[in-house]
């Protein structure tokens, strides 16, 4: 099996993925492509968020012709999503997208996907042969009974195979499906056969909380087995909610570091203030500050620092007060409302002392 180690590297704009190269977080835009100011404004946030690739769709040629604008004002590779018209994905490409997303078997005849592959070969720029388990070919439909993960992983082989066969491997493929043990058995029927680095996620994962859920499933049971060059997670929300998904996902893999991670107790009768809003408060707080510590928010101040002891700062909540603590050691008492303002002022001086 090839895992992600041994893939082929592949080259968008400035960053590299497969080949041992670190997992790339993505995301897509959901704003009217043709709308070039809230595009740009959107990316710039995802940006900020750790986003490190974003696609935008093309239905239209005016949105074929808005990436250029969309590229000069962002700071990260720019990818086309193109379904069905080869001639946008051609306007894609002469417009500056640093790679395209295609189904070659949606594009239509091998001419009209050699315009595709000539124009991207022109360029340099790879080319992700997505499939997905909503567009499979009849005929594999027909020989599987149905959707299966082999059946996706035989389309995805053919139409990378047709591109070959063009005399074209710059290549990354994706395989998804919303069936998220279908889609992580694909994606390992799929990497003992090929080496093309791959894009993981469970798509049409849904709404924050059912997305979320099924994205760390699926991306657990694909990604600790080697598998994956870069992800993203797919939620029906704004996308900067996927690039924090995706941050965490992976941190808790032991596959990225860097950033705070926030642990917090499940409230209890014993709690004596609002938990769940500071713990929220607290998540929103850290992800400003680039440090990699652990922060514990903890509801009781007389069993919670030396429950979190093994943070390396936490607040624990009481009555009408809060307690900071670092290491499980108490450093003061302050009212419940400076309980947040606290642990700011500790995070700064953490910053400022290990000069981040």
């Amino acid at each position: 099996m090839t895992t992600r180690e041994h893939t082929r590297r592949v080259q968008i704009k400035d960053r590299a993925i497969g080949g041992g190269n670190p997992i790339l977080i993505q995301s897509m835009t959901n704003t009217k492509t043709e709308d070039v100011e809230a595009t740009v404004a959107q990316i710039l946030r995802l940006e900020k968020a750790g986003c490190e690739l974003i696609r935008c769709t093309v239905p239209t040629m005016e949105a074929a012709g808005a990436l250029k604008r969309i590229r000069e004002r962002i700071h990260i590779p720019l990818i086309a999503d193109i379904h069905f018209d080869y001639r946008l994905a051609v306007a894609a490409i002469e417009n500056g997208a640093d790679k395209i997303r295609i189904n070659p078997g949606n594009i239509g005849s091998d001419e009209r996907v050699r315009a595709v592959v000539d124009a991207a070969g022109e360029r340099g720029i790879p080319i992700r042969v997505g499939v997905n388990s909503g567009s499979l070919e009849k005929e594999i439909l027909e020989k599987n009974g149905g959707v299966t993960a082999q059946g996706l992983v035989e389309s995805a082989l053919e139409q990378c195979r047709r591109i070959e066969d063009m005399n074209y491997d710059n290549l990354v493929v994706s395989i998804k499906s919303s069936d998220v043990l279908m889609c992580a058995e694909a994606y390992e029927l799929f990497a003992k056969k090929s080496d093309y680095p791959l894009h993981v996620g469970i798509t049409e994962a849904g709404t924050v909380r059912s997305g979320n859920i099924k994205s760390a499933i699926g991306l657990a049971l694909i990604l600790s087995k080697g598998i994956g060059d870069t992800v993203r997670v797919s939620l029906t929300t704004d996308p900067v909610e996927e690039i924090d998904s995706a941050r965490l996902i992976l941190r808790t893999l032991g596959l990225r570091s860097g950033g705070i991670e926030v642990v917090s107790c499940p409230t209890c009768g014993r709690t004596q203030i609002d938990l769940i809003s500071l713990a929220s408060s607290v998540e929103s707080l850290v992800r400003d500050y680039p440090f990699e510590i652990k922060v514990a928010v903890m509801g009781c101040v007389v069993n919670g620092p030396g429950e979190a002891r093994e943070a390396d700062i936490g607040v624990a909540g009481g009555k009408g007060e809060g307690l900071l603590f670092r290491h499980g050691r108490t450093l003061r008492k302050v009212k419940e409302e400076e309980i947040l303002s606290a642990l700011k002022d500790e995070l700064d001086h953490w910053q400022e002392n290990n000069r981040i």
